[in-house]
């Protein structure tokens, strides 16, 4: 008996070292064909333009190109899904914002898990979502947007990027923290939600501060706040909301993430190129210039973040009254 066992055994204990030097053998070799990014959102929103800041010189630090491809739609759950069902080699990508972390709470149904089909790899950083309206509104500040909302209940509204997106949860945020009614009216991308506010149309509008920074030093639009807890560095004469009301500030971030399963190796490798990347001069310059600003963490204290913000974003969705899209 001990001796038929033996030859299984040696075998079984030969296949765990071997499989288990697959995932290392891999990541050696890791990259050797083109990467292939996914970006759910719109061509030309904030979470479309920083990725491709940081991948187009990335991928000359990789030695392979990397493929970017916007697949917007439900809630950035049709893009997630492809990245979340990805053979996860390393060679497919998920550029997303901190919408992701609002998929549980609003699309219980989605056709994937996302604290466990998801690795974080790299954060791109953070931006304020600044508050902008049109001149001819007449507002100078946060305070007398909040007061006439507050004298003509029900009269306001607002734009947004999207049902669930940053630009309506900070909305919502500061619109709760402040006491007053807005009605939300959602468009399919940033940059419909801006003309709805240069026209008047919307009231006012929470966008991420590089999308609109060229309107506000045109004149077009007047910045009253930024939803970070402190002040932007492109736009320090503006107050952070939390110097307005408390518990009004909402965390907005870019970052990258791939399929859980994927070797750690690959996933280390790519967040220590990417960090290098983003030391460059020029890339440096050009998120600065899109109102990025650095949110240091290793993969697993991103993912950390991740975690603890589908619950804290959760209660937000709930507290704002959005429904479970079923």
């Amino acid at each position: 008996m001990t001796e038929r066992c033996r030859m299984p055994c040696w075998l079984l204990g030969l296949l765990i070292v071997v499989l288990g030097g697959c995932g290392h053998a891999l990541a050696q070799t890791w990259p050797s064909k083109p990467l292939h990014a996914i970006v759910p959102f719109a061509a030309g929103s904030a979470t479309d333009v920083v990725p491709r800041a940081v991948l187009e010189p990335l991928s000359a630090q990789l030695g392979q190109p990397i493929v970017v491809e916007n697949r917007g739609g439900a809630g950035t759950t049709i893009g997630a899904a492809i990245v979340a069902k990805a053979e996860p080699d390393g060679y497919t990508l998920l550029a997303t914002s901190s919408a992701h972390t609002l998929v549980p709470t609003v699309y219980p149904r989605a056709p994937y898990d996302t604290a466990a089909d998801f690795a974080a790899v790299v954060s791109l950083g953070t931006s304020p979502n600044v508050l902008v309206v049109a001149p001819a509104k007449g507002f100078k500040t946060a305070q007398d947007l909040v007061a006439a909302a507050k004298a003509k209940p029900g009269t306001f509204n607002f734009s947004s990027a999207g049902v669930g997106s940053a630009t309506h949860l900070s909305a919502e945020r500061f619109r709760m923290a402040a006491g007053f009614e807005a009605m939300h009216i959602p468009f399919r991308g940033g940059a419909e939600a801006i003309t709805e506010v240069l026209s008047g149309r919307a009231d006012f509008l929470f966008t991420p501060l590089g999308t609109v920074l060229p309107q506000v030093r045109a004149g077009n639009l007047v910045a009253l706040a930024v939803s970070s807890p402190k002040r932007a560095a492109l736009l320090p004469e503006v107050p952070s909301v939390l110097e307005l009301f408390p518990n009004s500030d909402y965390p907005f971030w870019i970052g990258i993430f791939m399929p859980a399963k994927t070797p750690r190796d690959i996933i280390e490798t790519f967040h220590r190129e990417a960090v290098k990347t983003m030391q460059l001069p020029n890339v440096k310059e050009r998120l600065a210039t899109l109102g990025m600003e650095p949110m240091p963490a290793t993969p697993a204290e991103f993912d950390a973040r991740v975690r603890a913000e589908i619950g804290t974003t959760g209660v937000l969705a709930k507290a704002a009254g959005l429904q479970p899209n079923q």
